[in-house]
């Protein structure tokens, strides 16, 4: 299947799209394997790399946001039926609302703890000036693992969709992701 060009994705797009959506992956495994640690000290040290990965897949999406200004993505497959066009919307919507605000949510939580966030020592990203609240920072870290799991169902409902149009449609719509 070859794709005029103004029909895909442009590389820059496609490069953002598969890093952060495997970054977000990586992120959740590093919750997994944090549950799994023997003790509080080592999941603390395991939770580290998850949270400078939510300051890279912040970044990242917001490059993303500043990319897409410019370069607007291609127009919808002309034989997408208008409920997919509205249901890709609204999943794209939440899909992005909560690789923004999750990342945020956990600098709030950090920063109720009085932490900042140590991405790999190369630089650390400067606790919020809210007050010192321990039950308050808890609470919000409960909401970002209910976040991250309906973000987990938001990705799975986009990947099902793909795979729609892939196998059951043999349209072009995962072609526009793919170099």
């Amino acid at each position: 299947m070859s794709l005029e060009s103004k029909a895909k994705y442009s590389g820059v797009a496609m490069a953002l799209h598969w890093l952060v959506g495997i970054l977000v992956i990586v992120s959740w495994q590093i919750t997994v394997a944090a549950e799994a640690a023997p003790d509080r000290e080592a999941r603390g040290e395991i939770m580290g790399n998850h949270f400078a990965l939510g300051v890279v897949i912040f970044v990242l999406v917001a490059a993303r946001f500043m990319w897409r200004r410019f370069n607007p993505p291609p127009p919808p497959l002309a034989s997408h039926a208008n409920w997919e066009r509205a249901l890709a919307k609204i999943t794209h919507l939440a899909i992005y609302t909560f690789l923004l605000v999750m990342p945020i949510a956990g600098w709030i939580a950090m920063s109720s703890f009085g932490s900042g966030i140590s991405v790999w020592g190369l630089f650390e990203v400067p606790p919020l000036p809210v007050p010192a609240n321990e039950a308050l920072g808890e609470q919000i870290f409960e909401i970002h693992s209910v976040a991250g799991i309906t973000l987990l169902v938001l990705i799975a409902v986009h990947v099902l969709a793909v795979l729609k149009h892939a196998v059951v449609d043999r349209d072009d719509t995962l072609m526009r992701m793919l170099p």
